[in-house]
């Protein structure tokens, strides 16, 4: 990734935060369970400095928070982001914050082993029959948890004719189960509905598959917990400014217990796949701009040469910032960090969210672009 503290190059120029609210703005969310409160901090955040988005992609969790946004009205998105997320978590009163981290740990362990004992309110919660005793084939056979709670929170707190109306673009991602593709539900192409979020967030063997056209789908962190993918598989005709919020962070300390390897390795699974894309979208971008440079060397003659015509468009791009704000959990949270839905939690991941945009405006990393290609700015590096 590209440090944001570096040194500007000749073809970046800075500009006003006018000119980022003209560029076409998308937010990118993953999945991460609890972990997706930090998500509507940060949606709060840009919203406050007027940059909304205009496209909305995600999957599990970030899928929920997408369709919440997607489907209000911009004045009501943070309050109904707020109602979700203290459903979720009203098990749990806000506790002062424990002085000392493995009091917290205990604490957080205890409150995740809760949810996962009786449920989320608003979410999920087990089924009545236990899966080896149910019926072969049916939902509770295949799950451990019932997920009609979900569907209820999103048909009182979407809108889905709004979400459907072309005002805010949402994409969301989901595994088919049988061909284990990934495929993208977008509402430029098809009307989304409650069953399109709930298979994007369906993650097995905690919940059940849902069944879309026929075909059931689980989870689209299956085969990537990034949806980063969707949006620069477009062909692009606009410059994008993407803020790519990942709740799982790749660096981290080496182990020293097994509940440590069990969070570490949930950390690299999960955001691997996000520098995957980038760094991808950067060898694309390296390879078009080698392709104009030769293109631009070849005989006035060829110009007009039916086969550089469609080797010029191949290599026409327009400038792609990708912001990346990255959650970087406490010390005392671990492995359970992404079902650990107690209400302080909440709380202090959303502050998170909210604090990580302000400090994005203080060192003004925003106000930068490039007239064309790929910038990636990671504000985490600069501190």
């Amino acid at each position: 990734m590209l440090d944001s503290s570096a040194a500007i190059p000749d073809d970046r120029r800075p500009i006003d935060m006018a000119q980022w609210r003209r560029t076409r703005r998308v937010l990118v969310l993953q999945g991460g369970g609890a972990l997706g409160a930090y998500q509507a901090g940060v949606y709060e955040g840009l919203a406050r400095r007027d940059l909304a988005p205009q496209w909305v992609a995600g999957i599990s969790i970030g899928a929920i928070n997408a369709a919440l946004i997607a489907g209000n009205p911009p004045e009501r998105r943070v309050e109904r982001l707020r109602q979700f997320w203290n459903e979720v978590s009203s098990l749990f009163a806000p506790l002062p914050a424990a002085p000392i981290d493995g009091l917290r740990t205990w604490i957080n362990r205890s409150s995740a082993a809760l949810v996962a004992a009786i449920g989320a309110p608003g979410f999920f919660h087990p089924h009545l029959v236990n899966p080896f005793l149910a019926p072969a084939g049916t939902a509770a056979a295949i799950s451990v948890y019932d997920t009609a709670p979900l569907r209820a929170s999103l048909e009182r707190l979407v809108d889905f004719d709004r979400l459907n109306d072309g005002s805010t673009r949402l994409t969301v991602g989901a595994v088919n189960v049988l061909t284990g593709n990934s495929v993208a539900f977008d509402s430029t192409q098809r009307r989304i509905g409650p069953d399109h979020i709930m298979a994007s967030g369906a993650l097995p063997p905690g919940f059940p598959p849902v069944v879309i056209d026929g075909d059931p789908y689980w989870d689209g962190g299956l085969v990537t917990n990034t949806p980063l993918q969707f949006v620069l598989d477009e062909q692009q005709r606009e410059d994008l400014l993407v803020f790519q919020i990942d709740l799982f962070n790749a660096r981290g300390p080496v182990p020293r217990d097994l509940a440590d390897v069990e969070d570490r390795i949930k950390d690299i699974r999960y955001s691997s796949r996000t520098r995957l894309n980038t760094d991808m979208l950067k060898r694309i971008h390296d390879s078009k701009k080698a392709l104009r440079a030769l293109i631009d060397r070849l005989p006035e003659n060829l110009a007009d040469d039916p086969v550089v015509k469609p080797l010029r468009r191949l290599a026409q791009e327009y400038a792609t910032t990708v912001v990346q704000l990255i959650y970087r959990q406490k010390p005392y949270e671990g492995g359970t960090k992404d079902f650990e839905f107690s209400r302080q939690t909440m709380l202090e991941h959303w502050a998170s969210g909210l604090a990580d945009v302000d400090r994005c405006a203080e060192k003004r990393i925003l106000p930068q672009t490039r007239h064309s290609g790929l910038t990636v700015i990671d504000p985490g590096l600069a501190e």
